[in-house]
């Protein structure tokens, strides 16, 4: 291992092993590896984060939002640490692939061997019953001269990150009787009151997904059944990720599937834009770092509908996702993301409650799950998505890693269920229609059911979103302040009946469905829509 003298630790870098997992041997030294290194901002450290609370206190029309190229400029990296990163790689033997100004990243490419001696790491080989991994423990080193410029690096380390938050339906429940329902993402936006006369026309969503693929076929069997033309759609390699069907309709082709049909179908003329990436810290940061500076595709929404919990990601990813989501306020980018389906325990196993990541970035939209059951445009009953010990239910809870934002101020947010009961930024924001009985027809590798979980939630916000984007003529950008306002609370259909585990749904803001499920034409009113 190469000497930690004259080198500081990265900040938040720390890792363990993943549970259950045992070393099998050192990795490979000549294995070709690509890393990608955050650097600090050219502004202060703190600018991005005033003037995302900045536009956050104005109205949507009042907002003056940056543009990519001028975010880049005011915010983006330094030339000057630039050049340091391509010295540092230089000494160690690795290749600058790219640099991205605007995201602040540098992607170095080199081996094993240059890596771990550039870093200060040891890498081994782990298996694990959920896979092999390259892994590494501890933290990562740089040189003191660089301990200013380095905030994060990503890829040393390419444990799988994060998983898919949605539940096919069960044929039978408990007793034996079919599922309750199922809906096309169209009766669920009339039940929601979408507002009419908007289809996303002039608005692109990015969509992030970390594994799986779509078939064009499939799309366009599905919104043909939906009498509706197929959004047009395109996709984005990061990472080496692509779009690859694996012809497992209940592996992640059915993640993205549901992303696309339920965003395509509530916003059909809305450009989609999925981005495939690893599904590591690494590849996942990319993606969203590159949808969010995108200036091609220019998305003014993003759906994310993977996670995992707070707990298993590292201090550093989890900064450098918020401050990418920080980068979306600033450019007019709003960020929607499915608050996970483990109930209040998020799938973890410890006996405390967790909360979804990157759901509970005070910079990203969460988007819990409910219950729905109605017809036309009339909801006869919603409650809280809980099905029990048979299936999943709605994430919700505290933030472990982030403190509460102001804008949740007056929301009553309760502290922690765990011991010591923490104040911490309450997840999620807002719901939807989650739980797979009452789901989303969907079309998968040429087979056609119901899905739920809040995956679901956060592609049918995105769609909405995108349709008051069309309507005000401009992006709203961060939502979410708006939102807490006393004025948008008749925008939401208040859900007060239910759990997720530790936390129960009340009148008001809880800790399962937030505010609630949207009434979207008062929604649109409420952001100053026609």
């Amino acid at each position: 291992m190469a000497t930690l003298k004259d080198r500081v630790s990265v900040t938040g870098s720390d890792r363990a092993p993943l549970p259950k997992a045992r070393i099998t041997g050192p990795a490979d030294p000549h294995e070709r590896m690509q890393v990608s290194i955050i650097v600090r901002r050219r502004s202060s450290a703190d600018a991005v984060t005033e003037l995302s609370r900045d536009l956050g206190a104005r109205q949507p029309r009042e907002r003056q939002h940056l543009s990519r190229k001028e975010f880049a400029s005011l915010h983006g990296a330094h030339p000057d640490d630039l050049e340091k990163i391509r010295s540092f790689a230089d000494e160690h033997g690795l290749e600058v692939v790219k640099a991205y100004p605007g995201q602040r990243r540098v992607v170095l490419a080199g081996t094993v061997a240059a890596f771990s001696k550039a870093f200060g790491v040891e890498l081994a080989r782990y298996e694990h019953p959920g896979g092999s991994y390259r892994g590494r423990v501890g933290s990562v080193y740089v040189p003191k001269d660089l301990a200013a410029v380095v905030e994060g690096v990503f890829g040393l380390d390419d444990r799988t990150q994060a998983r898919p938050h949605f539940r096919a339906a069960r044929k039978e429940d408990a007793a034996g009787k079919a599922a309750a329902t199922s809906y096309l993402p169209t009766q669920v936006a009339k039940l929601y009151d979408f507002p009419s006369g908007g289809d996303g026309n002039g608005e692109s969503i990015g969509i992030i997904e970390l594994g799986g693929g779509y078939r064009t076929a499939d799309l366009k069997a599905y919104f043909a059944r939906l009498g509706l033309p197929a959004p047009r759609i395109s996709s984005r390699s990061i990472d080496g990720g692509k779009n690859r069907p694996t012809g497992d309709p209940n592996g992640p082709d059915g993640e993205v599937m549901l992303d696309i049909e339920v965003a395509g179908a509530v916003a059909p003329k809305a450009k989609i834009v999925v981005y495939f990436a690893p599904n590591t810290d690494a590849g996942f940061l990319d993606a969203i770092a590159s949808a969010v500076h995108d200036t091609a595709n220019k998305p003014s929404v993003i759906s994310i509908s993977w996670g995992a919990a707070e707990k298993e990601w590292t201090a550093q990813a989890m900064n450098a996702m918020d401050q990418a989501f920080q980068d979306a306020a600033a450019l007019g980018v709003t960020v929607c993301c499915a608050s996970g389906d483990g109930g209040s325990a998020d799938g973890e196993t410890d006996g405390l409650a967790h909360v979804d990541f990157p759901a509970s970035s005070p910079h990203a939209l969460a988007c819990g799950g409910t219950h729905l059951e109605g017809a036309g445009s009339t909801i006869r009953s919603e409650v809280v998505w809980n099905d029990g010990a048979n299936g999943g239910a709605t994430g919700g809870g505290i933030s472990d890693q982030f403190a509460p934002p102001a804008w949740q101020s007056g929301a009553n947010v309760p502290p922690s269920a765990n011991p010591g009961g923490r104040v911490g930024r309450g997840v999620p924001d807002v719901a939807g229609d989650a739980d797979p009985a009452t789901g989303y027809v969907v079309r998968v590798d040429g087979q056609q059911f119901a899905i739920g979980g809040t995956s679901a939630v956060a592609p049918l916000w995105a769609g909405l979103i995108a349709r008051i984007n069309q309507r005000l003529r401009s992006p709203i950008g961060f939502v979410n302040p708006l939102l807490y306002q006393p004025a948008a609370r008749p925008a939401f259909h208040d859900v007060t009946a239910g759990n997720n585990g530790a936390y129960h749904a009340q009148q008001g803001w809880d800790p399962c469905t937030g505010l609630g499920s949207p009434d979207g034409a008062k929604l649109q009113a409420v952001l100053g829509g026609p």
